[in-house]
């Protein structure tokens, strides 16, 4: 097995382990997860983007050393070198890589001895197929499940989601609920049993899946707009602890902000690393994602010494998010960009023209022409790129930061000059 089979399988691994049996199933939140789970077990980020591009062999040359060592972390080894040395450490010095092949305990086979005598890829190739069949065995009848979602109210937060499913008539061993792209947020479910309720605690456009063993049955949207700002914060990017930051004097001085003594007020620490964003998400869908404009004018306040402090603007739809986050020079390469389910970030790519001084009032604008993407920082073009996926609607607008934003204004429109979101800040 050459590198490139040796990184698809052990990114197969990575996926079954988080539940994810069929890759051609995922969406770019399920590779987001991923990245995630990567990253707290080897602290090496390897976007999304870029673990999709691996699992469907789309490179010629190895990836980088520090993700191949990304890989072997997660399977608890310190390198890729001693991450290959164990898939070949049953095996002669001239033979070349056979595929690891995890079966599950109450598959395994008791083989008579005779099957010593043969060759071990026909022995690795029964094993496979046996595998296979007793995956797909396990799951069937699948487009006899239905499954359907209301919510309790329109938009309080949190809000209650009632989920109604039928899965008697499926064959699996296993099924789940699971609110969003976040595995966590995934709960077991019976047959014989229809109903069941659920909170989410953040607003946004969501996607549900219903699941059978690890496999995506049936999606269902649930919208859960706001129509005001909303403010929070997470523990951190992946660890969604989410906490409300309740203020009725958010416009201070013609702008939108939170201070350090509305977070203490709240009862949240400002000794932890945190990410604040200030959310609107409406309850009238109209704007296409693919034609809009986003005006604003942004600067962030430390709570913290941050060595690399930041702000993202995000625009949400209910298929993609268009992100874009800036930073000092000093850390351009920490800058990211987000467009139709590609990314592009600053380790790989030049986006020192998209960071600024983040503490110091900017101003940014983000326009979208049919799938042309334009980022004008201070009144200059600073970057432009394309994306081929259509978007959709757009759901939402959050700025988010790792210190408390300052907006002076923001304007999200679209082509007909629809407006999404439009305010000064001026009066309370």
């Amino acid at each position: 097995m050459n590198e490139q089979k040796i990184v698809q399988a052990s990114l197969q691994k990575i996926f079954n382990l988080n539940g994810y049996s069929n890759s051609e199933s995922m969406t770019q939140r399920d590779y987001e997860h991923i990245s995630a789970e990567i990253e707290k077990k080897s602290g090496i980020v390897i976007s999304g983007i870029t673990l999709k591009r691996l699992s469907n062999g789309a490179f010629s040359r190895s990836p980088q050393i520090a993700t191949l060592n990304a890989f072997a972390n997660y399977f608890d080894f310190k390198t890729w070198q001693d991450y290959k040395s164990s898939l070949n450490q049953h095996q002669k010095p001239d033979e070349p890589t056979k595929p690891v092949i995890d079966i599950p305990k109450k598959n395994k086979l008791r083989f008579p001895a005779f099957l010593k005598w043969i060759p071990l890829s026909v022995i690795t190739l029964l094993i496979f197929s046996y595998y296979l069949h007793s995956k797909k065995a396990s799951t069937k009848n699948f487009d006899k499940a239905s499954f359907s979602a209301h919510k309790i109210t329109s938009n309080q937060i949190p809000n209650t989601v009632v989920f109604n499913y039928n899965i008697d008539d499926v064959v699996a061993d296993s099924f789940f609920i699971q609110q969003s792209w976040d595995r966590n947020r995934r709960v077991r479910i019976y047959k014989n049993k229809h109903t069941l309720t659920d909170i989410y605690y953040e607003p946004g456009y969501h996607i549900a899946k219903l699941i059978a063993n690890d496999s995506i049955l049936q999606t269902v949207d649930v919208h859960i707009p706001t129509d005001r700002w909303f403010f929070y914060a997470n523990e951190n990017r992946y660890h969604y602890a989410t906490e409300y930051i309740k203020t009725e004097k958010f416009k201070k001085n013609g702008s939108m902000a939170v201070t350090k003594e509305e977070l203490v007020e709240n009862g949240i620490s400002t000794d932890q690393e945190k990410v604040f964003l200030y959310s609107y998400f409406p309850s009238k869908l109209e704007v296409s994602r693919d034609d809009f404009q986003l005006k604003t004018r942004i600067r962030m306040k430390e709570i913290r010494n941050n060595l690399c402090p930041y702000i993202c603007f995000e625009v949400y739809s209910q298929r993609y998010v268009m992100l874009v986050k800036s930073t000092s020079k000093g850390c351009a390469n920490r800058a990211l960009l987000r467009v139709g389910g590609k990314e592009i970030n600053g380790k790989e790519t030049d986006l020192s023209p998209i960071a600024f001084e983040v503490t110091q009032w900017t101003d940014v604008q983000l326009s979208v022409r049919d799938k042309q993407v334009t980022i004008n920082i201070n009144g200059k073009d600073a970057f432009s790129t394309s994306y081929s996926n259509t978007l959709k609607l757009i759901t939402g607008l959050s700025f988010i930061s790792n210190g408390l934003c300052e907006v002076d204004y923001v304007e999200l429109t679209g082509l007909d000059s629809k407006i999404v979101c439009s305010e000064n800040f001026n009066s309370q």
